[in-house]
């Protein structure tokens, strides 16, 4: 990940932070926000590992990711 890249998430996160103390109903959104960003960059970083030789880490992601959304539907 580039350096602007880890930037704006740096300068997203630090708005969402002020603006959650400033205004009490956003919390929720904005943490709903952060969490939607995490996934993506997970989603990114398992894509992205797929072309490695070694699939072993990218592998146990993967099941550990359909094993937690298989628990939420039970």
């Amino acid at each position: 990940m580039g350096y602007e890249a880890m930037g704006a998430v740096h300068a997203l996160v630090a708005r969402a932070w002020v603006r959650g103390r400033e205004q009490g109903g956003q919390g929720t959104v904005e943490y709903v926000g952060l969490i939607l960003l995490v996934a993506v960059i997970l989603a990114g970083v398992v894509k992205a590992s797929g072309s490695f030789s070694d699939k072993g880490i990218a592998e146990a992601v993967v099941k550990k990711l359909k094993a937690a959304i298989d628990g939420v539907g039970e």
